[in-house]
């Protein structure tokens, strides 16, 4: 028997059924767990938007369901699908695409500097160029391409704040802030410089 937790709701891990690598966590509750079954495709429960959501229905990048598996408490799933794009909506293959860092821990609201943090990610990334790696592959195709990647973000982030509401302006923000650190990369630069012109405007 499937256990809800007090909203309704199930953890659901999704595996990559041929390369094992874990994708993403979301949550279902009794409906989307019913549609993932019946479509062969995976849905979620989105809670920041509560509303039910299929996973890439707007990006095209959909998992298509291999089987699910239930822990041994009941309270949380395994799903095993096949990819047919980056899960991630940052274009990474893999949500978990970045490592916790040594050291002392940091949380949500206590870490001031998540743009560098982000950013040394990216530097790692243009370091070793791993396949498979969205950053990579932009950083591949050079400063043109990302640049129109930015433009892009940046159009969806004003059709975000006066169409969608706040929810989706964070999330559209959240990608250009992600695509400028790349150019940035990309053109030899670091965001300490930004900081720089940003301070001396100031004066």
């Amino acid at each position: 028997m499937i256990k809800l937790d007090e909203k309704g709701l199930i953890p659901a891990i999704v595996q990559d059924d041929k390369t094992d690598r874990v994708l993403m966590l979301g949550y279902m509750d009794e409906e989307a767990l019913r549609k993932t079954r019946e479509s062969g495709q995976v849905w979620f429960y989105s809670r920041s938007r509560a509303e039910l959501w299929h996973k890439g229905a707007t990006s095209g990048n959909y998992l298509n369901l291999r089987s699910i598996h239930i822990d041994c408490d009941s309270d949380a799933i395994l799903i095993r699908a096949e990819p047919t794009g980056p899960t991630c909506h940052t274009g990474e293959e893999s949500c978990f695409f970045t490592e916790l860092p040594s050291g002392e821990l940091r949380f949500e609201g206590e870490d001031p500097h998540i743009l560098d943090e982000l950013f040394r990610v990216i530097q790692e990334r243009k370091l070793t160029m791993p396949e498979g790696s969205y950053v990579a592959e932009l950083l591949r195709q050079g400063p043109g391409r990302i640049g129109k990647k930015v433009i892009e973000e940046a159009g969806e982030s004003a059709i975000a704040s006066l169409v969608e509401g706040p929810e989706a302006t964070v999330r559209e923000v959240a990608d250009l802030w992600f695509h400028s650190l790349v150019l940035l990369a990309a053109s030899g630069l670091s965001p300490d410089q930004v900081w720089q012109e940003l301070k001396s405007r100031r004066k």
